[in-house]
């Protein structure tokens, strides 16, 4: 199957040589192809994924800081496979460039929560063959159980370094991959990622305490009271760039970078304010 590259000119398929008269520039310009030596451009993976995140809950489109040049490359290569229409090659990832990637993940045989547009390691170096590295690749390690709920192995070490942060034991009331265990959840549970915690037998200053330190490690974090909804006093946090977020719990992530409270009124952040930051960005700090 021959790949056509944006102005046309068809590019040689993966692990196939091409045999055309003329110089090797010549060559490598007809099929598209880079010389051995040359190196790719490289997509970062997180700023990629924070982008996808955040990107489609913002009233404009404003490019996420530092995201622009990888998501570009993005956009660029899903035009190239036919995916997404040139216009919107601009660094904002946005609804169309969700969906389009979402229709990519689809062609390459994924379903469910492989294919909501939220870019993962594997389709990402597929869609970068011949055109882009993936740098600063992000996974959510294998399935678990944790208190005896379902999560993801990133997951259970974030909560695990926040628990040690806030000083005291967190309970957990809800999991990650439990789609209609709870309705007033939203979907926001259907992925991976997330996890409501007890905050019912808590003082005030814990229930800040444990907030401030879910945020510090990479959590969209916040104390949900009964004068909100139909439910307990509890603590529901998110984990930024999670592959694995349910299209809700994506949307979660946006509005807290947002500085919005994750609910459907989309009222003010009132949790208590940190510096936002990635679980890998939190690692980083830390060393």
């Amino acid at each position: 199957m021959i790949d056509v590259t944006r102005s046309g000119s068809p590019r040689a398929p993966l692990g196939r040589r091409v045999f055309l008269a003329g110089s090797g520039a010549a060559v490598l310009a007809a099929v598209g192809a880079r010389p051995a030596s040359a190196a790719l451009p490289a997509v970062d993976m997180e700023e990629v994924l924070l982008a996808a995140h955040w990107d489609p809950v913002k009233s404009g489109t404003g490019i996420t800081a530092g995201a622009g040049p990888s998501v570009t490359l993005v956009e660029q290569a899903l035009v190239a496979r036919g995916f997404l229409d040139g216009q919107y090659v601009d660094g904002h990832f946005g609804t169309v460039t969700r969906t389009a990637y979402a229709s990519w993940q689809r062609s390459l045989g994924y379903t469910g929560l492989g294919a909501t547009g939220l870019p993962g390691k594997a389709s990402l170096t597929s869609l970068g063959a011949q055109r882009f590295s993936v740098s600063r690749p992000v996974t959510p390690g294998s399935r678990t159980t944790f208190q005896g709920f379902p999560f993801n192995s990133r997951t259970v070490a974030m909560l695990a370094e926040a628990r040690v942060l806030a000083g005291k034991a967190f309970v957990v009331e809800q999991g990650s991959y439990s789609p209609g265990v709870d309705p007033t959840s939203s979907g926001t549970h259907d992925g991976g990622g997330t996890a409501d915690l007890d905050a019912e037998a808590l003082t005030a200053q814990q229930r800040t305490a444990a907030v401030t330190a879910l945020r510090r490690v990479g959590f969209a974090a916040w104390l949900r009271s009964p004068s909100q909804g139909s439910w307990p006093w509890h603590i529901h946090a998110v984990a930024t760039n999670d592959t694995d977020l349910s299209l809700a719990a994506q949307k979660q992530v946006g509005a807290y970078y947002e500085g919005r409270n994750g609910l459907a009124n989309n009222a003010a952040d009132d949790g208590p304010q940190v510096t936002k930051v990635t679980w890998e960005q939190y690692l980083r700090n830390r060393a």
